[in-house]
């Protein structure tokens, strides 16, 4: 999907108030949050290149499932079909 923001997912298809958007930046692609119900998260988080997020990922021993939320193969989709 695509707004004036950008192309975006929903990382948490049962809660479409927060959206991830992608992109191809300039060595890999890119995410960002945006949540309905916290506006200053998109000023607050900038964009996050995947392998930063691996590296966090490899840290992180909690229960949010960063591989569902940040989704590279999805994100690629979207940015191949927008391409297209």
């Amino acid at each position: 999907m695509k707004d004036d923001r950008g192309l975006y997912y929903f990382p948490f298809p049962t809660n479409k108030r927060v959206r991830m958007y992608v992109r191809r930046g300039p060595t890999d692609i890119e995410f960002r949050i945006w949540n309905q119900d916290d506006p200053h998260m998109w000023d607050s988080h900038g964009w996050v290149p995947y392998g930063a997020i691996e590296q966090a990922q490899a840290m992180y021993k909690g229960g949010f499932d960063t591989k569902r939320a940040y989704d590279l193969r999805l994100a690629q989709t979207l940015i191949d079909e927008s391409m297209a």
